[in-house]
């Protein structure tokens, strides 16, 4: 059963934490529709064709119902993810960030990301959503190998994969290529020739995601024969020392790129900052002078229009509670290369340094972190057991 907001006293209400200053915030926008669902994939997306007008209605009567809780917030970037956000027309688009610009005061070289998959891809539309207001594009390649590109259950091939990219390096300056590794029957070689083509394109910003068997996705029924450890071990180590080789600098777990074209988006989740989350199953972090709120929308996509467009879109709106707030902080700042500053988990999550003070402790000692009298970052040992290292901040 879906909930209406609340109203904005009840976010303002006296509360255990005290926020000197709320975080920067940024909009995310999901649009949950695919030509067809990938066996891994643990999103939130739908097979079919997406009502375009009647989902942006909803959208557009979501956010202004969400309004009032960051009344006066500058936003720094917006997100269009999915899904396949590419389904939706050029127009579709650039009228949904025209709405969302006459409703929120937008920074000014604010960062928006469209999500594109090379099986929507149309020559010249890349160039269409660049008009309609989108400045980065991120695609998602995964691979360039047909083969491997059918076990994982992609709908689009190699070529398909190079025409987009050309296209992408060509209109936008900045644009991010996804690939996955550790795939069903993927060699070290196979591996080897995805990322000397992926680096070919010279891309300014590359995400390269080990694939992981999600519960509820297909590949959980029926598990797909992947690399062992061992070997996806070796594929990273080639991945560090090739990407590194063509001056992109790792600096995420998963994430590496050329000076200046960081992804301000993902930046700002993985550094604990605000996000509004609007679309069928979008989460939302939003920051208090008392409190950290998260909330959930309604998943089914019609459920979600039917509840938006009546101010009742929320599935969930809960309170983070103090002690899970160490643990909820670090699962994104260890993951950073620069790890984060001790007056940043403050002024964050409302805590004291002694919160972690334990934590930080063991991390040390097991050589999972470095630290000086400002700044903890994870050591390669920390980034090779990143999930070893967030355990030691659970409450």
């Amino acid at each position: 059963m879906s909930q209406a907001l609340h109203d904005v006293t009840h976010y303002m209400r006296p509360g255990l934490l005290q926020l000197s200053s709320l975080p920067p915030l940024s909009l995310y926008v999901h649009l949950p529709w695919c030509l067809k669902k990938c066996p891994y994939c643990d999103f939130n997306s739908h097979e079919g064709k997406p009502p375009e007008d009647a989902y942006i209605d909803a959208l557009l009567a979501d956010l202004d119902a969400a309004l009032p809780l960051v009344w006066g917030r500058s936003v720094q970037t917006i997100f269009i993810g999915g899904g396949t956000p590419s389904l939706f027309s050029p127009e579709s688009i650039e009228r949904l960030l025209a709405q969302i610009r006459a409703r929120l005061r937008l920074v000014a070289g604010c960062e928006i990301t469209l999500e594109a998959n090379p099986g929507t891809f149309e020559k010249e539309r890349f160039r269409a959503y660049r008009g309609a207001g989108v400045t980065r594009l991120s695609v998602g390649v995964q691979s360039f190998n047909d083969t491997l590109l059918q076990r994982i259950g992609r709908v689009h091939d190699a070529a398909q994969a190079r025409a987009a990219l050309d296209e992408a390096a060509e209109v936008f300056d900045t644009f991010n290529l996804d690939l996955m590794y550790a795939l069903p029957g993927q060699s070290l070689q196979d591996l080897q020739s995805d990322l000397d083509t992926a680096l070919a394109y010279k891309p300014p910003h590359l995400s390269i995601y080990h694939l992981t068997i999600e519960p509820n996705t297909y590949f959980a029924k029926f598990p797909p024969q992947i690399p062992e450890e061992d070997l996806a071990y070796d594929m990273l180590d080639v991945i560090t020392e090739r990407t590194a080789q063509r001056g992109l600098q790792r600096y995420e777990i998963s994430a590496y790129a050329q000076m200046g074209h960081h992804a301000r988006h993902n930046l700002n989740y993985w550094q604990f900052g605000d996000y509004l989350g609007i679309g069928a199953g979008a989460h939302s972090k939003l920051s208090f002078a008392h409190r950290v709120v998260r909330q959930i929308r309604l998943r089914e996509p019609r459920l979600y229009m039917a509840g938006a467009m009546q101010g009742q879109a929320i599935a969930q709106d809960q309170d983070v509670a103090r002690d899970d707030l160490p643990f909820e902080y670090m699962l994104g700042a260890l993951r950073l290369r620069q790890g984060f500053t001790l007056t940043e988990f403050q002024e964050r999550t409302g805590l004291a340094i002694t919160a972690i003070a334990q934590g930080l402790a063991q991390a040390q000692t097991k050589g999972l972190i470095e630290r000086d009298l400002q700044r903890v970052w994870p050591t390669e040992r920390g980034f090779d057991f990143l999930s070893d290292l967030q355990a030691l901040f659970l409450a």
